[in-house]
């Protein structure tokens, strides 16, 4: 029985060994490459998207602004909020390819504005229902009400977010102001030390 496990984990050993053959440090930045170039054209593909939306939602105010002017309004922010969550991912994207670190809080704006859209869309085709119905305005209501909940617990969750990443913030000053700390005491020693051997080299020459 031994015998047999130490069999198969020296199998499953070369196994791995053949593959670290394979994918070695070219393969994998290679592949890394290709990740970021994913995450670029991703990122340009967000920007052009918000663009042609941006201009559209204009195009659309401009035209039907004339006939109803409040529907017209809504429409323009309905199609705005789209735009700055594609706007939000943009930024992320941005982000992560100069950090290499995917962040919470961003999703949670987007999320929230998400929710705010959802509440005006909703708003809006409640106020320009003919037949409003009891269980249409009832739906409503609980719709509603469930994406104010979840605004509510997102504005919570993006407080108790930054507030726990404020200690690693100062932490993150302590240290740097801490090396500069250091950085200077090492200069002055230098410059000390330079000053002596200036003074001991005119004192004998």
């Amino acid at each position: 029985m031994e015998s047999t496990d130490a069999t198969s984990s020296q199998s499953s050993t070369k196994r791995w060994l053949f593959f670290d053959g394979i994918l070695g440090d070219r393969m994998a930045n290679l592949l890394e490459a290709l990740d970021g170039v994913g995450y670029v054209t991703t990122g340009m593909s967000f920007l052009a998207v918000s663009i042609v939306l941006f201009a559209r939602a204009w195009y659309v105010f401009a035209n039907a602004v004339g006939t109803d002017a409040v529907l017209a309004v809504l429409g323009l922010v309905h199609d705005l909020l789209l735009v700055i969550i594609l706007l939000e991912l943009f930024r992320t994207t941005i982000n992560f390819l100069k950090t290499k670190v995917i962040t919470l809080e961003p999703f949670l704006f987007i999320c929230v504005i998400a929710s705010t859209r959802r509440i005006l869309t909703t708003g809006a085709q409640i106020s320009y229902m003919d037949e409003l119905t009891d269980v249409v305005f009832n739906r409503y209501l609980m719709d509603l009400g469930a994406n104010v909940l979840v605004v509510v617990a997102l504005i919570i969750a993006v407080y108790l977010s930054r507030r726990a990443s404020l200690p690693a913030m100062n932490e993150r000053n302590e240290t740097t102001q801490g090396v500069d700390c250091q950085d200077h005491s090492v200069k002055s020693r230098i410059q000390e030390s330079d000053g002596q051997f200036i003074r001991f080299k005119n004192e004998y020459s």
